[in-house]
């Protein structure tokens, strides 16, 4: 079966510096694969690099069984991402941020499913027609990722998705990570917060200066990953 996402044996320089040393993984469809790490780690690297903004300095990145490098726009096609900081209008509502993002995108979309896709991140209807300037980071981040579902790509990469949401917020992303995992939607997030990685991933790859050093898996039957078997391993390798 071919991967949805896969890396192999990639290296990646930034500035003269090596961010990313041969690491590998791959990610099948429906599956929610977490880049756990600190700052520095190499995860937005890895995003980036499945984006095609970067390439590799040895290894290949793929997206649906082609190589990034030469296949670019198939690849774009494939996947919507959201970044940590994603650029929204403040002088727009959230409905005419996300009208004229996927209008961009080249996808008309109907009002019904724009508030299909705010019911689904859970912002308040009476919200929706305020300027986003008026919105608090959490609901900008709301915003942020109706757009990337809207887009109703086979892939999300996800860099930081629950920065800004306060735990009721985290637990219903976590909630619509599963429900779009389960309707066949495959998602690479990265983030540091080992409590919503076990939560929300089906598995976890821990990276610490551009290694990968350690994974962890969801057990059959469980709804989540082992929280502290993950936090000992990201302590330890944090203060290694």
């Amino acid at each position: 079966m071919i991967s949805m996402l896969a890396a192999q044996s990639l290296s990646v320089m930034r500035s003269g510096q090596q961010v990313l040393k041969d690491v590998s993984f791959s990610i099948e469809q429906g599956e929610i694969h977490a880049l756990l790490g600190g700052n520095g780690a190499g995860k937005s690297t890895t995003l980036l690099t499945f984006l095609g903004f970067l390439k590799p300095a040895s290894g290949s990145v793929h997206v649906q069984g082609r190589d990034v490098n030469g296949n670019l726009g198939a690849a774009r096609q494939a996947i919507a991402y959201l970044p940590e900081a994603a650029t929204l209008y403040g002088h727009l509502s959230a409905y005419e941020n996300l009208h004229y993002f996927l209008s961009l995108a080249g996808t008309d979309t109907g009002r019904e499913a724009l508030d299909d896709a705010l019911d689904r991140v859970a912002l308040q209807p009476e919200a929706r027609n305020m300027r986003m300037e008026t919105y608090s980071k959490g609901m900008r981040q709301k915003v942020a990722i109706a757009l990337a579902i809207l887009r109703d790509t086979p892939i999300l990469l996800l860099d930081e998705p629950t920065s800004g949401l306060d735990p009721v917020a985290i637990d219903e992303f976590n909630r619509l990570a599963r429900n779009l995992a389960e309707a066949g939607r495959t998602i690479l997030l990265v983030t540091h917060d080992v409590y919503g990685a076990c939560h929300v991933a089906d598995r976890i790859d821990l990276l610490q200066n551009g290694v990968l050093v350690g994974a962890f898996d969801r057990p059959p039957g469980m709804d989540r990953i082992d929280t502290e078997a993950v936090h000992v391993a990201f302590a330890q390798h944090a203060g290694a």
